[in-house]
């Protein structure tokens, strides 16, 4: 199945038997003090330079959010999403929970984007999928209900079941559905990643459709989050995922890898292309191993 996205100059297919896409998380003024009062300001040179920066880190898309208490959602939403569009060529991926604030940025975003996101909440399919549909957009569904986030991998199945239903009944396709099957903190509850990647497993066995997750959610609250977030976003590209939400000067090297190690990188042309073009902060950086032994370390001591 292929999710195709575009820009007003480029094209990003999201392929259930390609390789794995990035979506760039660093737009997001959510616990990003310096973006919260730049935007506040209404400066958006620090915009530019994230945009610009995780693009040429190997983003594909970038995610785009301007949530912040007090503000103008709607307005801000809108301007930033013309900022960012100005300054690169790659494809948006439109973050909010106000329908207003997507129905504003949608109608000034480049080509064809990705809403990020509905869930199965009856209100919010009502409200959101007739809009994604009357513009031509694809969107990402959150496996969620109103009852919140279910900890059984078939219940999260069947909430994808029913935003897929519910899509087709209004004329979206399934490929333009791309499904979270998300992920909880395992410092809460150590089964969290395990029914995750076991919901990613089924959602490609039942639908064949395009999965997409983010890594940050899987490490809160334990020590060298890096490192955890790395194992899991490997784990969940083997058990099917094919596009990430993440940050992109940190985990690029590690998804060309993963490609490249499932058989998704004809002569390794991606991951050798990545390094020469990051060869000295690849570098610089510490070795995994080298984080963990210092971790393990620590422990004993």
């Amino acid at each position: 199945m292929q999710t195709t996205l575009r820009s007003d100059t480029a094209e990003v297919n999201i392929q259930t038997e390609g390789p794995i896409v990035i979506i760039g998380e660093k737009i997001n003024p959510t616990g990003h003090k310096r973006l919260a009062e730049e935007m506040k300001a209404d400066r958006f040179d620090y915009v530019s330079e994230l945009a610009s920066a995780q693009v040429a880190a190997g983003a594909d898309i970038l995610d785009i959010n301007a949530c912040i208490p007090g503000l103008d959602e709607v307005a801000l939403l809108t301007e930033v999403v013309k900022v960012v569009s100005s300054k690169v060529s790659v494809p948006l991926c439109i973050d909010s929970s106000n329908p207003k604030a997507i129905a504003a940025a949608l109608a000034v975003a480049p080509g064809k984007p990705l809403v990020n996101s509905v869930s199965g909440q009856e209100t919010l399919l009502r409200e959101m999928l007739p809009m994604v549909k009357d513009s031509g957009a694809a969107v990402i569904a959150l496996t969620m209900d109103g009852k919140g986030i279910p900890n059984n991998p078939h219940d999260r199945l069947a909430i994808a079941a029913r935003i897929l239903d519910y899509a087709a009944r209004i004329g979206i396709p399934a490929n333009d559905v791309v499904i979270d099957p998300l992920v909880m903190a395992v410092g809460a509850d150590q089964q969290a990643g395990k029914v995750t990647l076991k919901t990613i497993e089924l959602l490609r066995q039942e639908f064949g459709v395009n999965i997409i997750i983010g890594a940050s959610n899987v490490s809160f609250g334990l020590p060298a989050r890096h490192t955890v977030n790395q194992a899991f976003l490997a784990l969940a590209a083997g058990a099917g995922a094919n596009c990430v939400i993440t940050d992109p000067m940190k985990f690029t090297s590690l998804i060309r890898a993963t490609d490249l190690l499932r058989g998704r990188d004809s002569h390794a042309k991606r991951y050798i292309r990545h390094y020469r073009a990051h060869s000295q902060s690849c570098r610089s950086k510490p070795e995994v191993g080298s984080a963990f032994l210092s971790l393990t370390t620590k422990e004993v001591m």
